[in-house]
C-alpha cells in the first residue's frame, strides 16, 4: 500500500495547479470593445486549434474531447505542460491558440498584451481545503489559535486565505502561517501536531487523506469565499484564453469550442470512473486519485458568459486587492472577458 501512495504522490507532485504569472514575450494588439452578438458555432474547414493546457484541474475537463478528437476527423492539437512558464511564451510566439492558466496569469497576459488574449471560460473552480485531525472544525473561523500549515508562499493560495481571514475578522496575531515547499511536508507537519490545520489544494489534499487516514477535510476555502464574493461566485481558480486575433478571425470555430469543452466536462463529472481512466491515460494524475476529487469534491467546470464574469471578476477583485502585481497591476477591463 504504501508503494502505491509514493507512486500517486510521484504523480501529482508534477501537477502545477496554482503557477505564478510566467516571463516571455508577447504579440501586442490593440484592445477593441467587446463582442455582444452571439456568434453561431461551427467547425471550419483547415482549421485545427492548437490547445495548452497545464496538468491538474484545468485539464481534468478536457480528457473526453482529447479522447474525441483522436479519430479520422480532428479539430484540436493538445499538448499539456507542468508549468505556466512553458506556455506564456507560446501564447506570445502566436503558437498556441487557446490556453488553460491560471486566473491571475490570464489577467497579466491581458495586461501585458494589451488585450491580446481573452476568457472564454471557468475550468476550475476551488481546489483549496482545510485538513486537520480534528473532524469538528468547519469553519474559517475555527483557525485562531492554530498553526496552519501550507504551500503556495507569495502565490494564490496565500492571498486566498488572507482576504478571507481578514473578511472574516480573524487577525494575523490569532494564529500562526507556516509555509512549506511541498504538500508532503504539510502532510508531515500535521501528524506531528494534533492541532495543526493544513491549507492544501486537489487532488493533493486528497493524497494527504490516502496517507493519513486520520486527516480528514475539514471545509473547502470557498465556503467563506462565497460568503463575501459580490456576485455569490465562487473562487475561479483557471479560466481558458484564446488570443483575440485568432477569436476575431475564426468565432466560429472558438464558439464550439466552448461548447465541446462543457460537453466533455459534463461527461467527465457525470462518470468520474471513466473520467478518472482518461485523466490517467494521459498524464494528469493516478485514477484512483482523480476518481476521489471528482467524486467528492469536483473542482472541474466549463462556465461561460455571464457566469465566467461574475466568477473571474470577483476572483481578481480579491488578488488585485491584496497583490495588485498578481493581476498586472491593474484590473482588466470590459475587453477581457469573451461573451460570444
Amino acid at each position: 500500500m504504501k508503494r502505491i501512495l509514493s507512486g500517486l504522490v510521484a504523480s501529482v507532485m508534477a501537477l502545477s495547479l496554482l503557477a505564478g504569472c510566467g516571463q516571455g514575450d508577447t504579440a501586442l494588439q490593440e484592445p477593441e470593445q467587446q463582442q455582444t452578438a452571439t456568434v453561431e458555432a461551427g467547425y471550419e474547414d483547415g482549421v485545427s486549434i492548437r490547445v495548452a493546457a497545464l496538468k491538474g484541474p484545468t485539464a481534468m475537463g478536457l480528457v473526453q474531447m482529447m479522447k474525441d478528437n483522436e479519430g479520422d476527423e480532428t479539430h484540436y492539437q493538445f499538448d499539456l505542460y507542468t508549468s505556466a512558464d512553458e506556455i506564456v511564451p507560446l501564447i506570445g510566439k502566436d503558437e498556441v491558440d487557446i490556453a488553460l492558466i491560471p486566473t491571475n496569469l490570464a489577467a497579466t497576459l491581458y495586461q501585458r498584451t494589451e488585450g491580446g488574449v481573452q476568457v472564454l471560460d471557468v475550468n476550475a473552480g476551488n481546489v483549496l481545503y482545510a485538513v486537520s485531525h480534528d473532524e469538528a472544525l468547519n469553519t474559517l473561523e475555527g483557525l485562531a489559535g492554530r498553526t496552519i500549515y501550507m504551500t503556495g508562499k507569495g502565490t494564490t493560495p496565500e492571498w486566498t486565505l488572507r482576504y478571507l481571514l481578514d473578511k472574516s475578522g480573524i487577525e494575523e496575531s490569532d494564529l500562526t502561517i507556516a509555509f512549506k515547499s511541498e504538500a508532503t511536508e504539510v502532510v508531515s507537519a500535521l501528524s506531528q501536531d494534533a492541532e495543526a490545520v493544513g491549507i492544501l489544494p486537489q487532488p493533493f489534499a486528497t493524497v494527504a487523506l490516502m496517507q493519513d487516514q486520520e486527516l480528514s477535510i475539514n471545509f473547502p476555502l470557498e465556503d467563506a469565499w462565497k460568503t463575501y464574493s459580490p456576485n455569490g461566485q465562487g473562487i475561479a481558480t483557471g479560466v481558458t484564453v484564446v488570443r483575440k486575433a485568432f477569436a476575431d478571425e475564426h468565432p466560429a470555430a472558438v464558439a464550439q469550442f466552448v461548447q465541446d469543452h462543457q460537453q466533455s466536462v459534463e461527461t467527465v463529472v457525470s462518470d468520474p470512473e471513466a473520467g478518472a481512466q482518461l485523466i490517467e491515460a494521459y498524464g494528469i494524475v493516478k485514477a484512483p486519485v482523480a476518481q476521489l476529487v471528482l467524486t467528492n469534491f469536483n473542482p472541474v467546470a466549463a462556465a461561460s458568459g455571464q457566469e465566467m464574469k461574475g466568477w473571474v471578476s470577483d476572483y481578481l477583485e480579491m488578488l488585485y486587492g491584496i497583490a495588485p502585481d498578481a493581476v498586472g497591476g491593474t484590473l482588466p477591463d470590459e475587453g477581457f472577458y469573451y461573451l460570444g
